[in-house]
């Protein structure tokens, strides 16, 4: 997948912040911004107002941009309310889903396995993406799918920090599986549960996300002299 100049802008800054090259509290020039990736006004302004979105960077008026500061428990939160979303959109696709959109999801789940099979997380996470576009528009819920599709967004990086971790690509591909398996045999229980496992940070996937900002935090606090 080709991605736009916004895209690759995004995912290089969404990288450097969650690896701690972008500290928390550091301005970022959009000026800088386009002459570091060759990329005019427009992609940059639109890669930020994109990161606002998902709270990784926050606008401060006559001073500036920033990166925002992490914030583990606004963080599961955040996934815990994903979670119901999402969920609820599993139990209505089992219900209402369309044999085109029946259709599109098995696609959507089969370039999910080959992007996994090619062990390419960010392509993963693109088709995961189109994965969950396509139950939330078998909800045919449009204020539900709206909702879901927000929180989403905010959520966006530390999703694809989570991707990172061994093993779950793999884990999350299995996820998918069993989601288009419910939602195949009309099981709306199985489908909410399904899609509600699947978002929640639980367990060891808990102890990842945690270690994981607290590594990024560590990274970006200063030497002491």
């Amino acid at each position: 997948m080709k991605r736009s100049n916004t895209q690759r802008l995004r995912d290089a800054l969404e990288n450097d912040i969650l690896n701690g090259r972008r500290a928390p509290g550091e301005r970022l020039d959009p000026e800088a911004l386009g002459q570091e990736f060759n990329v005019s006004r427009t992609p940059v302004r639109e890669a930020i107002h994109q990161l606002v979105a998902s709270g990784l960077v926050t606008v401060q008026p006559k001073k500036g941009t920033f990166v925002a500061e992490v914030g583990i428990d606004r963080l599961i939160e955040m996934f815990e309310v994903m979670a119901e979303l999402e969920g609820m959109c599993g139990r209505l696709a089992a219900r209402r889903i369309t044999p085109l959109e029946l259709d599109e999801l098995r696609d959507a789940l089969a370039r999910c396995e080959q992007a996994a099979g090619n062990g390419d997380t960010d392509e993963y996470y693109y088709e995961n993406e189109a994965f969950h576009s396509c139950v939330y528009a078998a909800s045919h819920n449009a204020f539900l799918a709206d909702e879901a599709r927000h929180l989403k967004m905010r959520l966006k990086p530390y999703r694809r920090l989570q991707l990172k971790v061994r093993h779950r690509m793999q884990s999350s591909l299995d996820e998918h599986r069993r989601i288009v398996t419910a939602i195949e045999a009309g099981d709306p229980q199985a489908a909410e549960d399904a899609l509600r496992s699947h978002v929640l940070v639980q367990g060891e996937r808990f102890s990842d996300l945690v270690a994981s900002v607290k590594d990024l935090s560590r990274a970006t606090q200063p030497e002491l002299s």
